[in-house]
């Protein structure tokens, strides 16, 4: 099982592929490509009896890191 992740920008292909080749071997090591792609929603306004309040999945330092880097790295528990 993975304990540690890279997640690639998907307009950084060179880098998966250079990542995904470093750690070939390694099985603590996972490398994915950032699959996420803009807010599915077309409007702004929640529709009427939507519950959730924020957008679970929304992580605004791995966002950030993505963005700047073109990888994000986490280590999982």
């Amino acid at each position: 099982m993975p304990r540690e992740l890279f997640i690639v920008a998907r307009d950084r292909m060179d880098l998966f592929e250079y990542l995904s080749q470093t750690f070939l071997e390694a099985d603590a090591i996972r490398v994915v490509l950032d699959r996420r792609q803009g807010e599915r929603r077309q409007q702004d306004a929640a529709c009427p009896g939507d519950r959730r309040r924020a957008d679970r999945r929304a992580r605004p330092r791995i966002d950030a890191e993505i963005r700047s880097r073109g990888y994000a790295y986490l280590a999982l528990a």
